[in-house]
This record gives structure tokens, C-alpha cells and sequence, in this order.
């Protein structure tokens, strides 16, 4: 397994996974490409539960390719048999060619008949050469969204730098922060979060917040669950616990014993 596991609830769980940057000419489009492997046994599956990041992903598979809006809460699929997929977590100004309404998309996927880039990539994922395999499906992925001559606005640049602000910059916690940091009113935000994500500003950082919060209590089982509360901006250790109740059905608490960790606080 490579990369960071953030966003994912039980990495320990996960089949073979590897994330890939993106390559300059598509980097306004893509934040970075992830594959998952898999072969499970016969009469078995693999759930993988995801704190998903709150953007869209394009995703190829060896029978379909499918647009996946943006998620709202934590999600889990089911695994079985043996099968991959490569996937392009999106940045904002690429969701325009795909959608003209990413809120309809909100916990969901459009199939879309993109034969010429399945193709590709499945002939790549099916060579024989263990890890080139994966370069050369990405180099087939960046290809085809090369062929698409897609020119990235001033506003889809202005939404990357929204989503790189709230998903970087922990001391953002209001929408007036982020406003503040990339020198626009929060109404503007407010027009081109709609536009190019489908979810408000203040869900994207309660997204990232809960990310953080969540990483930090199975990476740090000393961590009193009431510090990361404060560290990261909730009122406190209470608020935290109603968002990963509401949002990922568990406490903090129930979450870390998972682990088998002790849960000071």
C-alpha cells in the first residue's frame, strides 16, 4: 500500500492501493490519480468504509467508467472477486466537463460511454508487468483528458484554489477564513463552490475537519479525543463526537476502539 490513508476509516482492511500524482499537463484537473487491486477469496469480500473527500471522482473500471458526485457522508463498497479500478480524484475546474449541475450528483454516479478511455486503460491494467501497469494506465488516463483541449478559466482556477486552501490550511474553520486567504467576498465562494463542486464551502471544511479528526484518533490512540476537539476548531469534544455520529454513524471513542486502542478522553 502506498500514499496517505486519509479519508480511509480501516486502511488495514484495504486490498493493494497505490496513488499517483498528476502529471503537470492535466495538474488544474486532476489532484491526483488512486488504484485499488483486489483478489479476495472465493465466498469472501473486503467492505471498505471511506470518509470520502468532498470532490468528484472519475473513475475507469474494466466494464464501465463512471462520474461520481460529490459525497456528503461516509460510504463503504463491497469487494469481492478479483478486479481493480483507476480513478481521477477531480479538482473543481475539471467538473464542468462532465456536468453542468454537480449538486444533482450529490452521493451518486452518472455512467458515461467513454469507450476509447476504458479501453486504454484496461489495456494497460491487464499487462502482465506488475507495478508499469499502473504508470501506463495513468499515462493512458492523462492522455485522454489531454484530447479533450480543455481550457481552465479564471474561475475554475479560483475554485482549485478554494479546495486547496480548505483541504491544506487546518487553521481555516469559517468561510470568512477562506474568503480572507484567496482575496474574494464569501458570496463569490458561496456561486463557485455550487458551480464546481455542488457542496457549500462550510461542508468542505466540516469534511476536512472531520478527516483530520478522524486520522488523528487512529493514528494517535494517546491523543485526548477533547485536544483534538480544540485543534481543530470544533466548540468541543461533544461537537466532535455529534459530527462523527451524524456523519459516520460511531463516536470517536467507539471508532478508536476498532483498533483495539485505549480512549483517553
Amino acid at each position: 500500500m502506498e500514499g496517505s490513508f486519509k479519508g480511509i476509516l480501516y486502511p488495514a482492511r484495504l486490498p493493494t492501493f497505490h496513488r499517483l500524482p498528476a502529471p503537470a499537463a492535466v495538474a488544474d484537473l486532476v489532484q491526483w490519480f488512486w488504484i485499488p487491486e483486489w483478489d479476495i477469496q472465493p465466498g469472501r469480500t473486503s467492505r471498505q468504509h471511506l470518509i470520502a473527500y468532498p470532490a468528484s471522482n472519475l473513475v475507469v473500471q474494466p466494464d464501465a467508467v463512471e462520474f461520481s458526485g460529490p459525497t456528503t457522508h461516509a460510504t463503504y463498497r463491497d469487494l469481492a472477486g478479483r478486479g481493480w479500478a483507476v480513478g481521477a480524484l477531480l479538482r473543481p475546474a475539471a467538473v464542468p466537463l462532465f456536468t453542468d449541475d454537480p449538486g444533482s450528483l450529490r452521493d451518486t454516479g452518472l455512467a458515461l460511454p467513454l469507450h476509447d478511455l476504458r479501453l486504454s486503460v484496461s489495456a494497460a491494467m491487464d499487462s502482465p508487468d506488475g507495478g508499469a501497469r499502473r504508470e501506463r494506465a495513468v499515462a493512458a488516463f492523462v492522455a485522454w483528458l489531454v484530447s479533450l483541449g480543455a481550457v481552465v478559466s479564471d474561475e475554475g482556477l479560483l475554485a482549485n484554489a478554494m479546495m486547496e486552501v480548505i483541504a491544506s490550511d487546518s487553521g481555516v474553520t469559517r468561510i470568512e477564513d477562506v474568503a480572507s486567504r484567496i482575496s474574494v467576498s464569501p458570496r463569490t465562494l458561496q456561486r463557485v463552490a455550487r458551480k464546481y463542486i455542488g457542496l457549500s464551502p462550510s461542508v468542505l471544511i466540516r469534511r476536512r475537519r472531520l478527516q483530520d479528526a478522524a486520522e488523528r484518533s487512529r493514528t494517535d490512540p494517546s491523543a485526548d479525543l477533547a485536544e483534538i476537539a480544540a485543534e481543530l476548531g470544533y466548540a468541543d469534544h461533544a461537537h466532535l463526537t455529534n459530527d462523527f455520529q451524524k456523519y459516520l454513524g460511531f463516536t470517536p471513542s467507539t471508532y478508536r476502539r476498532s483498533f483495539g486502542a485505549a480512549t483517553p478522553g
